[in-house]
């Protein structure tokens, strides 16, 4: 797939890059690259990474993948058939094969007509969506996500860690960094059982030379915080005595208690108790920051809850600046109004003027032209301030 970015103040919107570049072409996308390393060199590096960062290699399930398996299974079409004629669920739009919008119609009708027939279909639903989320990965599976972290990972020590943000029920990004031996900072207890306990992500990891420096600690390299806005297949509630709950880390197939939140409509609503109260909160904390950069991929800002505190961060931070990493950005905006209204209303932004960048690129091709963090050199800092860019400090 080749990759493209949308220069808002040219005639030509989308400026492509094939494998087999002209010079111009060539130009284009080292002028790409200055744009991005310019970017990831500001003080506040946020990603949100969303499903499409889980297709491809990794053989993710999508949304409709989530249909077939909950819905159009020959082991479930049966059953499935008598709740849909039972709750009245309109299939007669395409719109409506959508696993969101019917288990939303179910939950919307157990809270209404309390049927335990249709809350045992919902339990095997979510037992299905926890199955088929912990899929197996390999290393070559892994390779964008790989990539992606390394790269990000050569980040000087001495600045702000990178928060990545996923909406993502799976495990990869914390497997990719084991396989590369790169430590996260999730908000759980270094000690076994893993608790959630979100002063953790106000912790940081330092090492000590005992020999030249002993009192002079020295931040770890590589260290990144992970924010699982949606929970994750290893999270699971566990009652107290004391009526409590509290989240462990671990290995199980309990859908009741798996803290996760499951794709429905009422995900806004579940997106403000904890754990993900404080995940959220931690999102907008982060977009409200001067000098942040926030990159999302694999989003296509269908959650609401997400995409409207970006836009009002971009009309309210001056110091925010969007990178939106898409695989079908030109599609979407010559269709607007078949997708997310939020396109509609970033493009408009960018086309004002705001500090908006559109890529369109898949996750691994996006990952690949990802430039090195290394620092500038005292010739490229000369350069940027002349062509009205920014020192790294």
């Amino acid at each position: 797939m080749s990759i493209k970015f949308y220069r808002p103040s040219s005639t030509e919107k989308f400026v492509p890059h094939e494998k087999d570049e002209s010079e111009e072409q060539a130009n284009d996308l080292s002028e790409l690259k200055t744009k991005l390393k310019t970017a990831l060199q500001m003080p506040n590096i946020m990603i949100l990474a969303g499903s499409g960062t889980s297709l491809g290699k990794v053989k993710g399930p999508s949304m409709p993948d989530l249909w077939k398996f909950c819905i159009e299974d020959s082991s479930r079409k049966a059953e499935a058939d008598k709740i849909i004629s039972k709750i009245k669920y309109d299939l007669s739009k395409p719109s409506y094969q959508n696993i969101e919008e019917f288990l939303s119609y179910c939950e919307a009708y157990q809270q209404i007509n309390e049927c335990p027939v249709l809350e045992d279909f919902l339990i095997k639903s979510k037992e299905i969506i926890l199955d088929k989320c912990k899929f197996d990965k390999s290393s070559s599976d892994l390779f964008a996500h790989m990539e992606f972290i390394k790269k990000l990972a050569r980040r000087k020590s001495k600045d702000n860690r990178i928060k990545l943000f996923t909406t993502n029920y799976d495990t990869c990004f914390e497997e990719a960094a084991g396989k590369l031996g790169i430590t996260i900072i999730d908000g759980f207890t270094f000690s076994a059982p893993r608790i959630y306990s979100p002063q953790f992500f106000d912790y940081d990891i330092i090492k000590r030379d005992s020999i030249s420096s002993p009192n002079t600690p020295k931040y770890l390299d590589g260290v990144f915080h992970i924010y699982k806005l949606h929970g994750s297949v290893n999270w699971f509630r566990r009652e107290e005595s004391d009526g409590n709950f509290t989240v462990e880390q671990k290995e199980s197939n309990d859908a009741k208690n798996v803290c996760m939140i499951f794709p429905a409509k009422g995900k806004y609503q579940q997106s403000y108790i904890q754990p993900h109260l404080e995940l959220i909160a931690k999102f907008l904390q982060g977009i409200r920051e001067p000098n942040t950069c926030l990159i999302t991929t694999g989003f296509g800002f269908n959650d609401d809850h997400l995409s409207e505190p970006i836009y009002a961060a971009l009309q309210s931070n001056p110091h925010l600046k969007l990178i939106v990493v898409d695989r079908s950005v030109e599609r979407k905006f010559k269709n607007l109004e078949s997708f997310s209204p939020y396109w509609k209303k970033f493009k408009a932004l960018a086309d004002k003027g705001l500090d908006i960048l559109f890529i369109e690129a898949d996750f691994e091709n996006f990952a690949i032209n990802i430039p090195d963090l290394k620092a500038l050199s005292p010739a490229e800092n000369l350069y940027q301030v002349i062509h009205g860019g920014t020192i790294n400090a």
